[in-house]
């Protein structure tokens, strides 16, 4: 039993081709295209004005040099929510509760953002690693300590959307396995059971939408520290 809990983030394969490609690519096809006419329809409408106000929102505190990473910002934020609320679907895979798909993410714009900083501003960036008025003594241990943060960021990055979403994916299977169990036995207790279930379900769906945005937040602070 415990090993079937697990099996639902195992990347499914069909005659031995691994279909996480799909599952990534997938977000893509259902996002609908804007047509070249003035007038949209509700849906390209509701689209846009959620990108529009992410991406304003996303850019408020960078300046001009930063506002370069606006597109590639709101496509990850988009993609990252399409692929967490697909994830929450029966019979689905989520590609998110990969760690190496998640750290594949975080690696390259993390190092992205510091060889900017390294190249734009050396003298900032490196100003990072030692805070104002540090008194001697102290100055080689936090120089270690502050290098150590800093690469620690995209591990952060990656394990923290991956385990939010495990955990919950996890939980969600545990309490609907109650759920079935004690239905013949206990019908009022699974009936409590599975209303605890929808609302976890509810919370679930904040969590996948949250995770998303933190993941691209972070990055942006990252990026505010280095242009």
């Amino acid at each position: 039993m415990m090993v079937s809990f697990f099996d639902q983030f195992a990347s499914p394969s069909f005659l031995g081709i691994p279909l996480i490609a799909i599952a990534i690519a997938l977000p893509w096809v259902l996002f609908p295209t804007p047509p070249s006419r003035w007038v949209n329809n509700r849906l390209i409408t509701v689209q846009t004005w959620f990108i529009n106000r992410f991406t304003n929102q996303l850019m408020l505190p960078l300046n001009a040099g930063g506002h370069k990473w606006a597109l590639l910002l709101a496509s990850l934020m988009v993609f990252l929510i399409t692929i967490n609320m697909l994830g929450l679907l029966p019979y689905t895979f989520t590609p998110t509760t990969q760690l190496s798909l998640n750290m594949g993410l975080a690696v390259p714009l993390w190092l992205a953002t510091v060889i900017i900083g390294m190249r734009n501003q050396p003298t900032v960036a490196l100003g990072h690693l030692l805070p104002e008025g540090t008194p001697i003594p102290l100055i080689p241990v936090l120089i270690i300590i502050e290098t150590i943060s800093l690469f620690i960021r995209p591990l952060a990055l990656g394990v923290r959307l991956t385990a939010n979403l495990t955990a919950g994916h996890l939980l969600i299977q545990l309490i609907a396995t109650a759920v079935f169990v004690l239905l013949p036995m206990m019908p009022t207790v699974a009936i409590l059971t599975a209303a605890v279930l929808f609302l976890l379900t509810l919370l679930e769906v904040a969590v996948a939408m949250i995770q998303a945005y933190v993941f691209v937040l972070l990055l942006s602070l990252y990026l505010q520290e280095n242009v």
